[in-house]
């Protein structure tokens, strides 16, 4: 969430929340003991020993749902032309839910989340639409190479100069009707980007994730060591402008490891795949191919970087970042096999495409981050689902660090990693492989006032009520504004 949007929140004080919490862990205590499970992540969860105790066991059948019986399903609505291709990632704003998909973006009116509706979908083709909001602006990346910045543009190869990819600024201050405002070129596109406001509350900053580079490509070139930082003015957003592209590998970064998804590889480092901000704290996490970043970004426009760490052994890809609520640990997730790949079974195991849990310890530029255990969804997979570790949000809950998380065709899991050491799924939704051994599954899964919201690739879009003790207080917390890559404390503004 944004700094702007902490004053906004309307929230109850901490102290009562916690009194609540434990309330309520007292009176209602969880159906089954909560197992210790190994930090490799071996052995069946409590979601699971809780869904077998009701006869659900095994891979689910074609569009079956399997779930534990604290996560339930409450809303589903199947895409709708004319966005019919991939649905990517979920951004929120008051009573919305903001989609992006390679074909666009949807609005969706989540006001009643049992009976959600699409407000409006905006036809503007250019993958992945990684998708932001902030006020009465929308932002969205384009990473396929187009004939132009329009709407209306189409595929050209990256190899003609002429061709576009950037950022691309929309107002949506008319949800039923968004106006395209700008766009900036970036090189090597946009793949990612993270909203950061602007300390003197007048602009926010775009930091653009890219990667890739190939030398037949004019606006791609090696070596890419760097991010793009796009400015905004925000009473004037149509002049938003590239401000710089700091290189922030001067070393080159992780070198890489070849191998192949069974042998374990390293994707060499060009640039940066996601990352996520924590502005109250000046502090930013980058999930960068070969490496994993800690930043001081005091200065919103020079990133200084505090402590940096790779993990050759079990991690193909630095994928995404989350911190918990304190911003004294980052989670970060390993995309092995790119998301297409079926890596969640037993060949894999525990340790490859799953989640690093790193704690920060120490102060100031002494910071490091100091590895802890791994999190991979302890259910197999058919080897038709790919299934790895994806995009994932914080649950509010006082004192605890819970998470809900998608991997893709693998589902839904919220997790605790309150004890870094001991990390624990308490609850899981997903349903079986997709007809024909096709890929597809869950691509965001977040949390949002009170209900977990998930953009099913396929599928479509759906709510789900998560009705457990251990998370239960979390639904009294609201916010106004939520993007899940700028996060911010819960409850203290």
């Amino acid at each position: 969430m944004t700094s702007r949007e902490t004053a906004r929140r309307r929230r109850t004080p901490f102290a009562v929340l916690g009194a609540l919490a434990l309330t309520l862990s007292t009176l209602t205590a969880p159906a089954l003991a909560e197992p210790d499970l190994p930090a490799d992540g071996k052995g069946l969860s409590e979601a699971q020993l809780e869904a077998q105790a009701e006869g659900v066991s095994g891979i689910p059948g074609v569009d079956e749902i399997s779930r534990s019986r604290n996560m339930v399903p409450v809303a589903h609505l199947d895409k709708q032309a004319p966005l019919s291709s991939t649905q990517t990632d979920i951004a929120f704003q008051g009573n919305y839910a903001f989609v992006g998909n390679y074909d666009g973006f949807v609005i969706y009116d989540i006001r009643n989340p049992r009976k959600p509706s699409i407000k409006s979908q905006v036809l503007c083709p250019g993958s992945q639409n990684d998708i932001s909001v902030y006020g009465n602006l929308l932002f969205l990346s384009t990473d396929s190479s187009r004939s132009d910045n329009s709407c209306n543009s189409v595929s050209k190869p990256a190899t003609e100069k002429s061709s576009w990819e950037g950022i691309k600024v929309f107002d949506i201050t008319d949800k039923a009707a968004p106006k395209y405002v700008a766009a900036v070129e970036t090189d090597c596109g946009s793949h990612t980007h993270t909203l950061v406001p602007g300390k003197n509350k007048k602009d926010v900053y775009l930091y653009i994730s890219s990667y890739s580079p190939n030398s037949t490509f004019p606006d791609c070139q090696p070596p890419h060591d760097k991010i793009s930082i796009v400015k905004v003015p925000l009473k004037a957003p149509a002049q938003a402008h590239l401000l710089k592209a700091p290189v922030l590998f001067p070393d080159g970064g992780n070198q890489g490891k070849p191998g192949t998804i069974e042998t374990g590889y390293v994707v060499p480092t060009s640039g940066c795949h996601d990352i996520t901000v924590y502005p109250q704290l000046d502090l930013a996490a980058g999930a960068c191919m070969g490496d994993g970043v800690l930043w001081d970004i005091s200065d919103r426009e020079n990133l200084k970087e505090i402590h940096r760490v790779q993990d050759d052994k079990n991690f193909a890809f630095w994928h995404s970042a989350t911190f918990n609520n304190n911003g004294t640990k980052v989670v970060f997730t390993d995309e092995l096999g790119g998301g297409g790949a079926a890596t969640c079974n037993e060949k894999i195991g525990p340790t490859r495409g799953a989640n690093g849990i790193y704690d920060i310890v120490g102060k100031g530029k002494d910071r490091k981050l100091v590895f802890k255990s791994y999190f991979k969804i302890p259910r197999m997979q058919a080897d038709t689902e790919n299934c790895v570790a994806h995009n994932g949000s914080l649950i509010p809950v006082p004192g605890k660090d819970i998470m809900v998380q998608s991997w893709y065709q693998g589902g839904i899991s919220v997790w605790d990693f309150t004890n870094s050491n001991k990390p624990r799924e308490i609850g899981f939704f997903e349903r079986g492989p997709m007809p024909n051994g096709g890929g597809g599954g869950t691509w965001s899964t977040y949390w949002y006032n009170g209900y977990i919201y998930s953009s099913e690739m396929g599928r479509g879009f759906d709510v789900i009520d998560m009705r457990d003790p251990r998370t239960f207080v979390a639904k009294f917390f609201r916010t106004d504004e939520l993007n899940v890559q700028t996060q911010g404390n819960f409850y203290r503004g």
